[in-house]
């Protein structure tokens, strides 16, 4: 069997377990951003441990992420994001909207910010334009940068949950964190630690399987050299119970 054929195994195991068999929800859009560093000779990611008592994927490992916000599109940037990006961002069916694009890849960085404390932004360059950015950010006189942002899958949860995401992975380095909000992470946080791990390491084994496919794919880019906008991009949803994986055009 497949390395493939194997993680779609272990997550049909896996769902099957989670499902509640509920009526039909339509997914909701949502953002994942993966910190990697790779200052040493093997990258890391950044992760945290959700709170035991949240109703999602409780005590779980996880990348900082979240559903998309109304104004999340209308939050001025320091920069827009890169042409390559919003292309990726736009494939698949039906096509999505530069509005939606920006709102996916702000929402990344938000909810990074929001659950880690670690923000990626460039110092605005005059008081006015901090006029609508996020508390944080206006804080510490920064706006959000999506430019240093990669799109590495995009994955909709089964139907027949409670709750269900069409999450985009975004990755970018981590010398992009310029800056860093105290006290975020604590006992009663949704995120309860922070690590970076290696990839391969044992806290990454403990990730949701479709959070690992989404992983293996980053690994496998990694490995390839300097991330890339024209690599494949994945595209992973369920059919007839089983997990399919399609490449984004």
């Amino acid at each position: 069997m497949t390395d493939i054929a194997q993680a779609a195994e272990k997550a049909k195991v896996h769902d099957e377990k989670e499902a509640d068999h509920h009526p039909y929800f339509r997914p909701k859009d949502a953002a994942t951003l993966i910190l990697v560093d790779r200052s040493g000779t093997i990258p890391k990611v950044l992760v945290g441990k959700r709170h035991d008592k949240v109703v999602f994927m409780p005590g779980k490992f996880v990348f900082p992420g979240g559903r998309v916000d109304k104004a999340d599109y209308r939050v001025p940037c320091a920069a827009p994001m890169t042409a390559e990006l919003e292309a990726n961002l736009a494939k698949g069916s039906p096509k999505t909207p530069a509005s939606r694009a920006k709102s996916l890849a702000i929402a990344a960085i938000r909810e990074a910010c929001e659950e880690t404390g670690l923000c990626l932004g460039r110092r605005a360059d005059h008081k006015a334009k901090l006029e609508g950015a996020w508390k944080p950010f206006a804080d510490a006189g920064l706006l959000p940068d999506p430019s240093g942002l990669f799109l590495i899958a995009r994955a909709i949860t089964p139907p027949g949950r409670v709750k269900r995401f069409d999450t985009r992975f975004f990755t970018a380095d981590a010398s992009a964190i310029t800056h860093r909000v105290e006290g975020v992470i604590h006992a009663d946080a949704e995120l309860v630690e922070l690590v970076w791990v290696e990839l391969g390491s044992k806290p990454l084994a403990d990730l949701h399987p479709m959070t690992r496919n989404v992983l293996n794919e980053l690994d496998t880019r990694l490995a390839a050299g300097p991330l890339r906008h024209d690599a494949p991009v994945p595209f992973f949803h369920f059919y007839g119970g089983r997990m399919q994986k399609d490449i984004l055009s």
